[in-house]
């Protein structure tokens, strides 16, 4: 019977040309921690501990998957953001640590007594191009007084938002809608739609270039539509969800992107040109 130990041993030797020593310890921590139901504390405690066949099995089924590059997270179907559990599958982006770092800087915005209004705890959030649903969930979620609306151009990824809105019991509004055509779909946005205090987007923003820097398991397994952007035009979304917010947000309502870092003043001067004011570029 194979132990923890051994465990370790097999997913280094197999994934070694895929994976830093770092990432593997990181990966097989979490594969046991899932399928063994122990701690991680514990795993690593007593590295000794001997795994039942069918666990050992269900290991072995994992690493193989691991080997194609497939990310462990959609091999698990689920992730955890912003301390919340999310089901995740190749139809939308795997939740990064960065996007928390969005999800963080709005609620600041919000509750924070130097913010254009203080303590905020009722209004309405935009999320465009909401994929698992993690931003808007996770503002609902610390936000409860909002009304929290997503939008997205995929269905399937829609299904998986909603999804997840179920498991973490909130309630948000999900629109199946292309912002690059907001009004092609005679249900999406109106002219006489509310207006929003919060809108809020990490939208596709990868360039080929960009691509060729980026690890197998991200350009192979992700979805193409919510990742890549034309080279030759890269902050399309940014001009596209700017110009929808320029008449859907309110009067001192704030515009919250994620970006790619290498147009950081390009994405400033856009939203300078287009009229928004008070822009923080935060890197």
């Amino acid at each position: 019977m194979k132990t923890i130990k051994d465990v370790f041993n097999d997913y280094k030797q197999a994934l070694n040309v895929i994976y830093d020593a770092n990432e593997i310890e990181a990966l097989t921590l979490l594969v046991i921690n899932e399928i063994c139901n122990l701690s991680k504390a514990k795993i690593k405690a007593f590295p000794e501990t001997e795994i039942p066949a069918r666990q050992n099995d269900k290991l072995n089924n994992i690493l193989d998957e691991l080997k194609t590059g497939k990310p462990v997270q959609y091999i698990l179907g689920k992730t955890e953001f912003y301390g919340l559990p999310f089901n995740v599958n190749p139809s939308v982006l795997i939740p990064r640590p960065e996007t928390e770092e969005l999800v963080e800087w709005a609620l600041e915005s919000v509750g924070s007594p130097d913010s254009y209004r203080d303590k905020l705890v009722v209004g309405s959030i935009l999320d465009i191009g909401t994929g698992s649903g993690c931003i808007a969930i996770s503002l609902k979620k610390n936000l409860p007084g909002f009304k929290v609306s997503a939008i997205d151009i995929s269905a399937e990824a829609l299904e998986t938002a909603a999804s997840n809105a179920k498991l973490n019991d909130v309630d948000i509004e999900f629109i199946n809608a292309d912002i690059l055509n907001p009004k092609s779909d005679p249900h999406s946005y109106r002219d006489e739609i509310h207006k929003f205090e919060i809108i809020i987007s990490n939208p596709p923003y990868v360039t080929l270039y960009d691509k060729t820097q980026m690890h197998t398991n991200v350009t192979d397994f992700e979805p193409h539509a919510a990742l890549f952007v034309p080279e030759n035009d890269p902050l399309l979304f940014y001009k596209a969800i700017a110009d929808f917010a320029v008449t859907n947000l309110i009067e001192k309502g704030i515009l919250f992107f994620e970006i790619n870092e290498s147009y950081g003043d390009e994405t400033v001067e856009l939203l300078a040109a287009k009229g928004f004011k008070n822009i923080e570029l935060k890197i």
